[in-house]
This record gives C-alpha cells, sequence and structure tokens, in this order.
C-alpha cells in the first residue's frame, strides 16, 4: 500500500460499517490525502486492520469502483484512478422563482377570488370523480405492459371524436385526435410538425400572453393583428404579414374580450388561409361553455367539411384543453388536424411530444362516455352565469364593466392605471385578478384594465371584495 490510512469505525452508528468504510475512502480521494494511482490495502489486510470481515470491505471498495474512483488491477491491487471526482466547493442552491412569474402567482394551491383558468373549487363532483379515476387507474395497471399509443389512449380519442361531433360539430376520425399535455402540448406539437420555426404567426391583439410566449420560445415571430366587436381582422393581418405561416385565433369567444369572430371574418380568414397555404390553430379554450345562448359553431368543423374526404384543402387545426372544465391540474389537452397530417402528427407524436400517463386518459374517456361530463358542463353553466349575475351586481356603481367574456369580466380602468400594481397588491386579500395590460404588445395599444373570473367567488365576501378592489384602483390610477 502506498499510503496509510486512518479509518475509525463507529460501531455503535446506525450507518452501516462498510458505508463508513466507503465514506472515510471517498473523502480521502476527493480531499487529495490517497493522490491518483495510490494503491489501496487488499480487502484482507485492511479488513485485519479494521477488525471486521472481508465481505465488508469488498462492497466498500465495489462501490467505489462503481462511482469510478478506484480501479481493481488484479495482481497489481486496487488503485485510485488516474481521473477522479473533483471535490468541488459547496454551491449555494438559486433562488426559486416560479415560471412565468408575470402570470402565475402560485401553483397547486387554493383558486382565489377573480382567479381565472380553473373551475369552480367547491363545485367539482370529487366523488364521481374519484370513482373513475380509481377504477381507470386499476385497468390501467392490469394492461398489458407495453408502449402506450403516443397520439393517446384510444378509447379517450374515440370518445373525444364522438363528444366532438356532437358538441362542436366536428366530424373527425379517431385518428385525427392526438392528446397532449395541456394547450401547451398541442401547441409545441402543431409548431413542430408543422415545421413552422422562423416563420411569422399572427396573434390576436389583445391575446393571450403564454401563447405569444410560447410562440416566440418555438422560433417563430409573433404580430399583433387587433380585433374589433367581429373578432380578427383578418384585413389588418394580410397588411400586418400576409406571409404569415400560422394564425392562433380563439374564435369562439376571443380571449380576452370575449366577442365570437363574424361568419365574414371565418370566411376571409379561411381564404386567407388556404390562398397562402397557411394554417389556422383554433384555440378553442371554453369548448361548449357558453354561458349564454348556445355556443357558435368550431371553425374547424366548416373546415374540415370543406376540405374534402381526403381534408387535402383543410387548414384548421383544432386544439382544446381539460383544464376549463374538469382540471387544469389533469394536463390534459387535444389537438384535432386534418385528415391528410394524421399520420405525419403521430410519427411527430411519437418523437418528440407523446400523450401523457394512460390513467388519467382513461378516467377522462369513461367520463364522457359514460355521460357525466355533459351533465357536469350544464351544472357549470347554471353556476357560473349565477355567479357571473351576482358580480355584476356587486360591481355596479364601483368598477365600470367593458364586457363579460367567457368566465370573466372585463372591468375599464381609466388610462394610466397601473392594473399589474393593483392585482399585485390584491393577492394579499386573497383576490387574483389578471391586469390587462399585458394582453397587448403593440406599441400604443395598451389598455389598462382588470379581468375577473367568475368561477370561484364567495356569496359572503363578495362585496367586500369588490369595495377592496375598488380602493386598489383608486389607490393606483
Amino acid at each position: 500500500m502506498d499510503t496509510d490510512l486512518s479509518i475509525v469505525l463507529d460501531r455503535a452508528a446506525a450507518t452501516p460499517l462498510a458505508a463508513q468504510i466507503h465514506g472515510a475512502l471517498r473523502q480521502a480521494i476527493l480531499g487529495g490525502r490517497l493522490a491518483a494511482g495510490a494503491r489501496l490495502p487488499s480487502w484482507r489486510d485492511l479488513a485485519a486492520q479494521l477488525g471486521v470481515a472481508r465481505g465488508t470491505v469488498r462492497v466498500a471498495y465495489e462501490r467505489l469502483m462503481d462511482e469510478q474512483l478506484v480501479v481493481g488491477m488484479g495482481a497489481a491491487g486496487t488503485r485510485v484512478a488516474r481521473w477522479p471526482v473533483p471535490d468541488l466547493a459547496p454551491v449555494p442552491p438559486p433562488a426559486e422563482t416560479l415560471p412565468m412569474a408575470a402570470f402565475f402567482h402560485d401553483f397547486e394551491g387554493t383558486p382565489l377570488t377573480f382567479q381565472m383558468g380553473v373551475p369552480a373549487q367547491d363545485a367539482f363532483p370529487y366523488t364521481q370523480w374519484s370513482r373513475v379515476l380509481a377504477r381507470a387507474a386499476r385497468t390501467a395497471a392490469q394492461a398489458p405492459v407495453g408502449y402506450p399509443d403516443p397520439r393517446g389512449h384510444p378509447e379517450l380519442r374515440h370518445a373525444m371524436a364522438a363528444y366532438l361531433a356532437i358538441a362542436r360539430g366536428i366530424q373527425c376520425a379517431p385518428a385525427q385526435v392526438l392528446v397532449t399535455n395541456g394547450y401547451a402540448g398541442a401547441l409545441n406539437l402543431a409548431v413542430r410538425a408543422l415545421g413552422l420555426e422562423g416563420r411569422a404567426a399572427w396573434m390576436e391583439e389583445p391575446g393571450f400572453p403564454l401563447t405569444r410566449t410560447a410562440l416566440s420560445l418555438a422560433g417563430m415571430r409573433p404580430v399583433p393583428v387587433p380585433v374589433d366587436a367581429e373578432g380578427l381582422d383578418v384585413a389588418a393581418g394580410v397588411v400586418a404579414a400576409g406571409d404569415a405561416a400560422l394564425a392562433v385565433v380563439t374564435p369562439g369567444q376571443q380571449a380576452p374580450l370575449g366577442m365570437t369572430l363574424s361568419l365574414a371574418r371565418r370566411v376571409a380568414l379561411l381564404d386567407w388561409a388556404r390562398h397562402t397555404g397557411a394554417w389556422v390553430l383554433e384555440d378553442d379554450y371554453l369548448s361548449e361553455l357558453q354561458l349564454a345562448g348556445r355556443a357558435a359553431p368550431a371553425l374547424a368543423a366548416v373546415d374540415h367539411a370543406a376540405g374534402g374526404a381526403a381534408g387535402g384543402n383543410a387548414r384548421v387545426l383544432h386544439a382544446g384543453t381539460f383544464s376549463k372544465t374538469i382540471s387544469p391540474a389533469l394536463r390534459l389537452g387535444f389537438l384535432v388536424v386534418p385528415a391528410s397530417l394524421a399520420g405525419h402528427f403521430g410519427d411527430v407524436a411519437a418523437c418528440l411530444s407523446p400523450a401523457p400517463a394512460a390513467p388519467v386518459q382513461r378516467a377522462v374517456a369513461a367520463f364522457l362516455a359514460e355521460g357525466h361530463y355533459l351533465r357536469h358542463l350544464r351544472r357549470m353553466k347554471r353556476l357560473y352565469a349565477a355567479r357571473r349575475a351576482t358580480l355584476l351586481r356587486a360591481l355596479d356603481g364601483l368598477l365600470p364593466v367593458r364586457a363579460t367574456a367567457g368566465l370573466s369580466v372585463v372591468v375599464s380602468l381609466p388610462p394610466g392605471t397601473r392594473d399589474t400594481a393593483i392585482a399585485n397588491q390584491a393577492l394579499a386579500f386573497g383576490m387574483a385578478p389578471v391586469p390587462l395590460s399585458p394582453w397587448y404588445v403593440a406599441e400604443g395599444n395598451h389598455q389598462a384594465g382588470l379581468l375577473l373570473g367568475v368561477t370561484n367567488l364567495n356569496d359572503r365576501t363578495l362585496a367586500a371584495d369588490c369595495g377592496r378592489l375598488a380602493d386598489l384602483v383608486a389607490r393606483f390610477g
């Protein structure tokens, strides 16, 4: 042996003797007391020196070999490796920051008053859902061990095709439906599969900030296109970027202002896409959850029908999610593509963006097939409509309402009002209104306002909450 070792064992400690020997040798190597090439004692010699069994030393040496700190060289003994792992100085952990902190104040917490994008916490059918989820988990556990379909579980894709035909008028085969990791997964899959990196994309102005950020991160160039009472101004889009490769729209209920894309604008948008070879991504974020009247037909319903049996002329990809209707915790969305693209999108999903875990997919499939989903939506429509009416009454005389949009109420604020500061300050009072100004990007277009979600409201405290919000508006106006 080239170097004497001083190893002290504590036989009363809970740590096994082999682990103590390994730790002492490892520290000596990383600390430089055992140089590269130094020979360690044999199992027998070190065991005799320490008064332990040879097998105990062998376990410690084998662990050092697994870590590539020592090398067994047969008759030449066991030696310290020539390239030991350096002893790195402790590095303080980075400060904890939330992803997209400008838009998310918390994750996995209880929804706050006025918070958008989450269903009613107090009205979800937990008992029914728990039974369906437990049954799906048991079925998935007993399923054959094999790679799942990257496009999504067949039962869910069949159930989705049937549901979309009834609820959204989209006639599609299960092969055209791909299950994704939420809306973000659908957007990413669309950009990657269509090869749109480096191209321009129309974005509604105002429009969902996370979509705009996602397009930029995916290598596209978002171009703001204004909306008016008829929705996206297609003519303005042609002027701004007529050669764009993609248009992301919310035709059913524009986010955040709530208008429906008119028939004339729908026709113009599809004509532009077919003439230029561009694609349209329909963000159907609320599906049929229309609080007043019937939901407008899906843009994809008309486009796919006009695209022919093979879908060769169809230009619309239809994206949806279960975040607003069941729970965002599912991280479950879907993308319906023209028939001509189904095979290619399946290949891309298999390689880059496979569907999420099977148990949750099976549960949602059963929730749809057994009728629970449609019954749940009907109950939520009535509840949300009632809560929106209550909120409008509470706001009367306090704050000016600009629009009722989807599951939120849009409050106008005077020019120059710091709506982001109001939203931040409101968190201290258990409220989470969303500032409107970040939804605008074009210079000179920013308009101050607040988006107030109607799904999670407390009737007993709503009047006080609205009063506090009005006080914050006065303070930061």
